[in-house]
């Protein structure tokens, strides 16, 4: 079980997009997440007439390291470290995620 996962709202606690929120569109690698609308790069495309693809400079999103972004918890308004812990009895035992802070279960 990932501490991110695809879907969940996240706050960037260092770089250049500081402080802003996003929501963790994919999971590039156990260490990187794309987050939607942060670390914004520009790249340089050349032009593909075969595949319908014009040239030029396009915006792009990068993917960031997950020590630099923090789950955010909508109930304290923060970022909050997120723990694991077991649920459930025999064959209903589950791990689930959960806040550090609050003690309250992550709602996926």
């Amino acid at each position: 079980m990932r501490r991110l996962k695809s879907g969940d709202e996240v706050i960037v606690i260092a770089g250049k997009d500081k402080g802003r929120r996003g929501a963790v569109s994919r999971v590039v690698s156990e260490e990187r997440v794309l987050v939607e609308g942060i670390n914004i790069a520009k790249k340089h495309v050349k032009p593909n007439p075969n595949a319908g693809v014009a040239g030029g400079i396009v915006e792009q999103e990068m993917p960031i390291h997950v020590s630099n972004v923090m789950l955010y918890n909508s109930e304290t308004g923060k970022g909050d470290r997120v723990g694991y812990r077991w649920v459930g009895e025999g064959d209903a035992r589950q791990k689930e995620r959960y806040f550090k802070s609050t003690d309250k279960a992550v709602e996926v």
